[in-house]
């Protein structure tokens, strides 16, 4: 079809402003657009700890902890799993650490006839060394609900139970985010804990009152970054494939 040279001109006005108009949207989208800092690359294998990870436990030694009493870590190193070495004491590492992302795989012992509520595969993970996420048997194993596994031990309830059957592997993928201090050691930032128990969200985005206590309320004391540590709390807990990312 041919056009007259008058719609010819038309049509090619159109079609320049529009092409202006483009270009326009183009620059004010570049206006919010940032060209660095470029996030890193690395390597997430599945199943395996991300490349920039710091692995705490391979399954070999125990290179890397060490007793909160002093001296080397004396839990023992069996099938790729470290096991509580009841009476020894907590293990922390030998590394301090502030904001994390950490993977943990704890199993509960198979056989807990005879015991229940806090006494059934009772351990703890403790970031910083004040701030505890639960480790217990809590597959058909009523306890108080601010105790049981995936809790934010007396300070926040899981949203659900996602526990396994004792002598299952079961996962931990917390998300912590260390508390702030002015320097005159007043609170800035709470704590907050994120926690995935088995993939399943059971903490998210929960803000700590303060240390985690047995007897007695929470409350912050200024610290820097400090230790992760494991609880002996009298129970043969297994625990592998620990390995943690500074954030």
């Amino acid at each position: 079809m041919k056009h007259t040279p008058l719609i010819a001109a038309a049509l090619t006005l159109a079609a320049t402003g529009a092409m202006a108009q483009e270009m326009d949207r183009r620059a004010q989208s570049q206006v919010t657009e940032v060209q660095e800092p470029v996030p890193a690359v690395i390597q997430a294998p599945e199943g395996q700890p991300p490349s920039d990870a710091v692995v705490l436990f391979d399954g070999t030694n125990l290179e890397g902890w060490e007793s909160v009493n002093g001296g080397a870590a004396e839990w023992n190193v069996e099938d790729g799993a470290m096991r509580v070495n009841r009476g020894s004491g907590d293990i922390r590492t030998t590394e301090s650490f502030c904001d994390v992302q950490l993977h943990v795989e704890w199993r509960s012992p198979p056989n807990n006839e005879g015991h229940e509520g806090q006494d059934r595969g009772n351990s703890g993970i403790f970031l910083q060394e004040r701030y505890e996420v639960q480790v217990l048997d809590s597959h058909e194993n009523p306890t108080y609900p601010n105790g049981q596994a995936g809790s934010i031990y007396k300070q926040h309830i899981p949203l659900v139970n996602a526990s396994r059957e004792p002598g299952e592997w079961q996962t931990y993928d917390i998300i912590f985010q260390a508390p702030v201090f002015a320097e005159g050691g007043a609170l800035r930032r709470p704590a907050h804990i994120t926690v995935l128990h088995n993939g399943v969200v059971v903490q998210n985005h929960a803000q700590l009152q303060g240390a985690t206590e047995w007897i007695g309320y929470p409350t912050y004391e200024a610290h820097d970054c400090a230790p992760i540590s494991l609880q002996d709390h009298d129970a043969d807990v297994s625990f592998r494939n620990i390995w943690v990312r500074p954030m």
